[in-house]
């Protein structure tokens, strides 16, 4: 173990972080995706610091395998972009950048500073970047051509010690982005650890928080539950902190008011299969609402009704119940449209494409005779312009040859 010192404006050395070898912090290199190992070379080999962050770190050093390897720089957005032609720059505040390897995508940051406070969008340090991180465990910093990991904050600590640790203070951790009691019971949950009394107490007093968050960013999050291997967990925990119902506000409530809904529905997200998720499309959304239509839904028609309706119908029904139950939840409609059709499948009921009514109204048909006619509506209709005006090209003038001088 080695520490890393830094310099104040007088001059005396003060440790900063704390540096772990391979033998320390356990990581196995062969566990370390290659792609990611291949940025982290390019950005160091162009003179950047590079390193592996957040989740990924936690998970090599619990012996999990990551979903996902975001990589941290000093590099700008701009540089990154240069080094790696097949990148894109994206984000309008604090700008990102993706580098694509076929399918896959790999997030790399800029260092983030702390001058401009908190939440501030400026580039800045790695001691900086540390600072404006969550929780502990996720703020370690992992270079895998040097085999260490930098740890600012005693992070590898509160991980051998099975405990989640806020960086930011309590005062404004979540009064600042509500978001992170959703991750601070997710991280419990997916690592066991244990939340300190504190901070339980900060996340029941501040849920309420959540209402104000975008549904874009809601639905960021449930979907990043769904494709969790704890998503049972995960859910369980946010209803009993009194978060799910900020979520799913349709889900929690029925939890309370219909008897056995609770246990299906978890027991559902327990049978999630991560690799269906890549084979059939609409797997992770159909868990959602699952249990719900099941009780809601006639899949294959009732035949004491005549007619009978047609599956199409049923599937429209069905549509327009899912989108409903899941909001604040905006999932894109196709995906939810692979989920209904995955359900209806499950029940031997083949749905093909259906078309919705459109949503602009169309023009009415000219009335029959005797038929009175429509009241047309009121519609804002450009002023025309007047013609313009041809200008009359001038025919060009002939230039007269000078004649030719005689020589004298």
């Amino acid at each position: 173990m080695r520490i890393r010192y830094s310099a104040e404006e007088d001059g005396k050395p003060v440790k900063k972080a704390v540096v772990y070898t391979q033998n320390e912090h356990g990581i196995n290199f062969s566990d370390v995706d290659r792609e990611a190992v291949f940025i982290i070379e390019r950005l160091q080999a162009n003179g950047y610091a590079a390193y592996i962050v957040g989740g990924a770190v936690r998970d090599l050093i619990l012996k999990k395998a990551p979903k996902d390897f975001d990589i941290v720089s000093a590099a700008s957005p701009a540089r990154i972009k240069k080094i790696f032609r097949n990148a894109r720059i994206i984000g309008h505040r604090f700008r990102l950048v993706h580098v694509y390897f076929g399918p896959r995508i790999y997030e790399v940051s800029t260092f983030r500073s702390i001058k401009d406070g908190p939440t501030s969008n400026t580039f800045g340090t790695i001691e900086e970047d540390v600072l404006r991180r969550d929780f502990t465990l996720n703020a370690l910093f992992y270079d895998p051509l040097k085999q260490i990991v930098v740890d600012y904050v005693g992070g590898i600590q509160d991980i051998r010690n099975r405990k989640i640790r806020p960086i930011i203070p309590l005062t404004y951790i979540f009064t600042e982005d509500p978001v992170r009691m959703i991750r601070a019971v997710k991280y419990g949950a997916a690592t066991g650890f244990a939340l300190p009394l504190a901070l339980r107490w900060k996340i029941k007093k501040h849920g309420s928080l959540l209402r104000e968050v975008s549904p874009s960013r809601l639905t960021e999050e449930i979907l990043k539950i769904l494709h969790s291997s704890q998503a049972a967990a995960i859910v369980e925990n946010l209803e009993n902190f009194g978060l799910y119902e900020y979520l799913q506000p349709r889900a929690s409530e029925l939890f309370k008011t219909r008897n056995g809904f609770k246990l299906r529905y978890l027991e559902t997200m327990k049978n999630l299969n991560q690799e269906d998720f890549k084979n059939r499309p609409g797997e992770a959304l159909a868990a959602l609402v699952r249990d719900y239509l099941e009780d809601e839904t006639d899949w294959n028609g009732d035949e004491s009704v005549e007619p009978q309706a047609l599956p199409s119908d049923r599937y429209k029904d069905a549509f327009l119940a899912a989108r409903k139950f899941v909001l604040p939840m905006n999932p894109p409609r196709m995906e939810l449209a692979h989920a209904l059709k995955f359900l209806f499948a499950e029940h031997g009921v083949i749905i093909k494409k259906v078309r919705f009514p459109e949503r602009r109204p169309r023009r009415a048909a000219a009335p029959g005779p005797g038929e009175p006619e429509a009241a047309e509506e009121a519609v804002p209709q450009e002023k025309e312009r007047p013609p313009r005006k041809r200008r009359r090209r001038r025919p060009r003038r002939k230039e007269t040859p000078h004649p030719p001088q005689q020589e004298g």
